[in-house]
């Protein structure tokens, strides 16, 4: 009786763990989806970046940067 309880407890234990594992892959599937995505986005950025005169690519890193201010004199 006592290992007929124990062995229903790991099993329920077991289903759990399982269940967790499950979801936890499916937030590491999303999670390389878009790590994939910023990446691309930010190889197209840089490639961009390389192609125009202003060898600095913008990452948007700070939006209030203007890296061509307007001539004052």
């Amino acid at each position: 009786m006592v290992m007929e309880r124990l062995n229903s407890n790991l099993y329920l234990q077991n289903c759990y763990i399982m269940k967790e594992n499950e979801r936890l892959r499916k937030k590491a599937q999303v999670l390389n989806q878009e790590n994939q995505a910023l990446l691309s986005e930010l190889k197209q950025k840089l490639s961009k970046g390389k192609n125009s005169a202003n060898t600095t690519p913008d990452l948007n890193l700070s939006s209030t940067s203007n890296p061509n201010p307007p001539n004052s004199s």
